[in-house]
């Protein structure tokens, strides 16, 4: 289970502290068990800070307080706090990335089940599509992106493995691989019964609440030489 440590505390010294948060993520690199750190700024009171650390899990965050370099970081941070600081000790018993789910939905309800209303729902009417794979590599509108699911979905049984997916600010990577029967026409290809795996990365931006733009990277020409296409 997740677990995230809040800190609580109040300095006139805010520089040296990031100096010394600096010269302890150095220290103690490849040691640390934390995933995800953030300090914010008290905006009605300039001097109060709260950080929000992440670690795996309670054991990895125990862990990582008896680090000699921790208890040394930590021994330095007080004496540049204004006061002792707070400790708050949570387990994370729900955590939604919704822009993780809006990119999810996507590949789920859209491209492997076919539901295209999905799109209205999570996909801006200006969307704007990068895909290496087709001759027109940039397109806009939410009906290209149908036109494109109806033309895959028509020709492969598809089906995604998602093996990675990041999430930084609006930006969502996703890292697949497609599996895909061979079943229908497919850009001039009769079906020949074949299954063929694609690999490939999708990166979205969402923006309240909608993907507004999506880059497609995978290898068609690889994919096109399979179905013995002419020429390949």
């Amino acid at each position: 289970m997740t677990f995230v440590q809040i800190i609580d505390y109040k300095t006139s010294r805010y520089d040296d502290l990031s100096d010394l948060m600096d010269r302890y993520v150095a220290q103690s690199q490849g040691k640390r068990t934390v995933t995800h750190s953030m300090i914010g700024q008290d905006r009605e009171d300039a001097e109060h800070y709260v950080d929000v650390v992440e670690f795996p899990s309670y054991e990895e965050a125990m862990r990582n307080s008896q680090l000699p370099e921790t208890d040394k970081m930590f021994r330095e941070m007080m004496s540049l706090c204004d006061g002792m600081p707070t400790f708050t000790n949570l387990d994370v018993v729900r955590d939604e990335q919704l822009n993780k789910h809006l990119v999810n939905r996507l590949f789920q309800e859209c491209i492997m089940n076919g539901n295209l209303t999905v799109l209205d729902e999570c996909m801006a009417t200006n969307h704007i599509d990068h895909d290496l794979g087709k001759k027109e590599t940039t397109v806009i509108g939410r009906a290209a992106m149908a036109e494109d699911v109806k033309m895959w979905r028509s020709g492969f049984d598809l089906d995604f493995d998602i093996s990675a997916q990041l999430a930084e600010g609006e930006f969502v990577t996703t890292v697949w691989t497609c599996h895909g029967t061979h079943k229908g026409e497919f850009m001039g290809m009769k079906p020949t019964g074949k299954t063929h795996d694609i690999q490939g990365t999708t990166t979205c931006r969402c923006v309240n609440g909608e993907i507004t733009e999506s880059w497609w990277h995978y290898d068609m020409a690889r994919l096109m030489r399979e179905m013995g296409a002419p020429g390949t």
